[in-house]
């Protein structure tokens, strides 16, 4: 099977050919870097990390099964790629490994409101604009996204009949809005939010909106292992949305462990790059949370260290960058780590991700895994993906899988 086709201007050179191996199972033929990846290598022009990606492969629901989604697994050393279900990840994994995983909870965070005019707003919630829990009679202050901005200057209000009064308290240069919120009883914002909030799914997933496509958003954008407590999180951490009760107890058994950590997932996930090269781009900066039990683990491995995630890898990366060796008590910082080529690795062996967008920081991050400490990764990612889109590969947030060992 072959992959070759037309260069595309401003792209890595095509690599040789895709060979078959066996049914089901590829082997990637390992020439040297192109050379105009190798001339780039301290500035990557963003092009690089850009593809051709079919709409009708960015999956709009969930696979019927969580462990159905396919599962592309990569053998970095052998350049051999084989293709198979979720379910089949206990094959690849041996006692001892660690998955690292993000229990961050999503919380249903687009909440709907009128202005005094009767005009429609759309009010995102991003995080609380300060600490402490809201006590009755309190009003919680959020730092939010509004719809439509420009109607919504300082001062203004919106409403929820029954349910909440919002004040804008203040606005950012980048479109973020300080909002106060009083309610009915002095009830938290975040309660109304379970109660009447829509799940923050990511733009090129469309809903009409209904009970049905809220019921099911609810339950499949969220990870089964979510810590409820740590609502913290306004986009899934979405690579460990394949995992079901069923099979973590299977990896259980076959004694593979777990170490939880928690990133608060923010909208820059989504934010293509928009700068010319990569290095230009402002990563977006996301809090994260270590208990000293997982530190433990990162610093001190028994095993292969699995990350769940490319929110597992950034949270790894940034605290051993930070803690490189002992693990004291538990730890809260931000990350604000942009992961691209060439890029060495402290803290994570092999990963689970899902297939990302073009051009995106999360694209960077798997091309330079794959190659760590090199720019080879950037024409792999390319393979890879033209590899998974031959075979009508789901991708993004409620897409299929690769675990890249």
């Amino acid at each position: 099977m072959s992959s070759e086709g037309p260069a595309k201007e401003g792209l890595a050179p095509r690599l040789p050919p895709i060979v078959e191996a066996s049914p089901g199972s590829f082997i990637f033929y390992s020439p040297a870097i192109p050379q105009t990846v190798r001339d780039v290598a301290m500035s990557l022009p963003t092009a690089l990390f850009d593809y051709a990606l079919p709409e009708r492969l960015i999956a709009q629901t969930p696979a019927v099964r969580r462990d159905q989604s396919c599962l592309l697994v990569i053998d970095r050393h052998a350049h051999h790629v084989t293709h198979h279900v979720f379910g089949d990840l206990p094959r690849f994994l041996r006692g001892g490994d660690l998955l690292v995983r993000n229990n961050a909870s999503v919380l249903p965070a687009r909440l709907l409101a009128q202005r005094e005019t009767g005009g429609r707003v759309e009010c995102f919630l991003l995080r609380p604009a300060a600490t402490g829990a809201s006590t009755a009679g309190s009003t919680d202050e959020w730092w939010c996204l509004l719809r439509p901005a420009r109607k919504l200057p300082a001062g203004a209000t919106f409403a929820r009949e029954g349910a909440f009064l919002a004040t804008v308290r203040a606005r950012e240069g980048d479109g973020l809005a300080r909002v106060a919120f009083s309610t009915p009883g002095g009830e938290s914002i975040v309660a109304v939010a379970n109660r009447l909030g829509e799940v923050p799914l990511p733009p090129y997933i469309h809903r009409r909106h209904t009970k049905d496509e809220r019921r099911q958003d609810l339950e499949r954008y969220q990870t089964v292992y979510a810590d409820r407590a740590q609502q913290v999180a306004v986009a899934a951490p979405t690579a460990g949305l394949h995992f079901t009760p069923e099979l973590l107890a299977r990896l259980t058994g076959d004694g593979v462990r777990f170490a939880d950590l928690t990133l608060h997932v923010g909208l820059g996930t989504f934010r293509p790059i928009a700068a010319e090269n990569v290095e230009q781009h402002v990563i977006h900066r996301e809090t994260y949370e270590i208990s000293a039990a997982t530190q433990h683990d990162l610093t001190q491995p028994t095993g292969r260290r699995i990350a769940v995630g490319t929110t597992s890898v950034r949270t790894i990366e940034d605290f051993l960058s930070r803690v490189p060796s002992t693990a004291a008590a538990s730890c809260k910082a931000e990350a604000g780590l942009f992961i691209y080529p060439p890029f060495t690795f402290r803290g994570v062996d092999a990963l689970i991700t899902n297939f990302h967008q073009p051009r995106s920081t999360l694209l960077c991050l798997v091309a330079a895994f794959l190659s760590p400490g090199a720019t080879d990764g950037i024409a792999w990612i390319k393979e890879i993906y033209a590899e998974a889109i031959a075979h009508d590969y789901r991708f993004l947030s409620y897409g299929d899988a690769m675990l890249v060992l």
